[in-house]
């Protein structure tokens, strides 16, 4: 079989990538029933003025997991932090700095999924910019990529509920039944379950321990205080729970 020719083999150039991270930061407001992501108001060009998702360029001899920590630390103050890398985005023109000459930099994306408590976490304001929690359905039209990013990270939170104890590491270390079924509506929306059905399954499954503790809220009864059991869930991990 001849083989092709000099003449006819098209020399590829290989892209020259910056990189960077994207955290999509979530926080669930529990005493007004709303799911919150953490937006800033950029101070540069390009989208001057326009707000995204709290982001960064990884530095010289930086990790990227460090980039995106350090890009919180910068932009919030909290504890029972969940953070993980949710997708990396690096579409050619997703950043109207790149060049249209096929020698140009290329802008490419990490981004991170975080959910922290909001109640325990307290925004960091740096020099003029804004930086505010909006809630999910009122997020306004963001720069860059940014609005598909947030989507890819909303779907991912809905799926974490259903294998995941990500629940738990934002949740007071005891909680009542009641408190964890308030956050999952608050996210999932309240057809997901009934309340009565979401408590029977989430007690058969075992990974919930009994303080013995109750607590007044209201003129209701006292309800239980519960703990979640790292060890008891070991062996659930990684399957659909059934009470989702």
């Amino acid at each position: 079989m001849p083989g092709h020719s000099p003449k006819q083999i098209t020399k590829l150039t290989l892209a020259d990538f910056k990189v960077g991270v994207d955290n999509v930061i979530f926080s669930v407001d529990t005493a007004q029933n709303r799911l919150l992501v953490l937006l800033v108001m950029r101070q540069d060009e390009p989208f001057l003025g326009k707000w995204c998702l709290p982001g960064t360029l990884v530095r010289q001899g930086e990790s990227l997991e460090n980039a995106a920590y350090r890009i919180l630390a910068e932009k919030i103050r909290v504890k029972n932090l969940y953070l993980e890398q949710l997708y990396t985005f690096g579409g050619p023109g997703r950043d109207p700095r790149e060049s249209p000459d096929i020698y140009g930099v290329r802008y490419l994306a990490v981004s991170y999924f975080a959910l922290v408590r909001f109640d325990l976490s307290e925004l960091i304001a740096t020099g003029v910019g804004g930086i505010a929690w909006y809630p999910i359905e009122q997020v306004p039209q963001l720069a860059f990529d940014h609005n598909q990013v947030l989507e890819y990270g909303y779907r991912r939170l809905r799926n974490k509920l259903e294998y995941s104890p990500v629940a738990f590491e934002v949740l007071p270390e005891m909680f009542t039944l009641s408190d964890v079924y308030q956050l999952y509506t608050t996210v999932l929306g309240e057809n997901f379950s009934d309340y009565s059905n979401f408590r029977t399954r989430l007690l058969k499954l075992g990974f919930l321990c009994d303080t013995g503790l109750k607590v007044s809220r209201g003129a209701g009864r006292p309800a239980s205080l519960y703990r979640f059991d790292a060890d008891a869930f070991a062996p659930l991990k990684d399957k659909p729970l059934v009470f989702i």
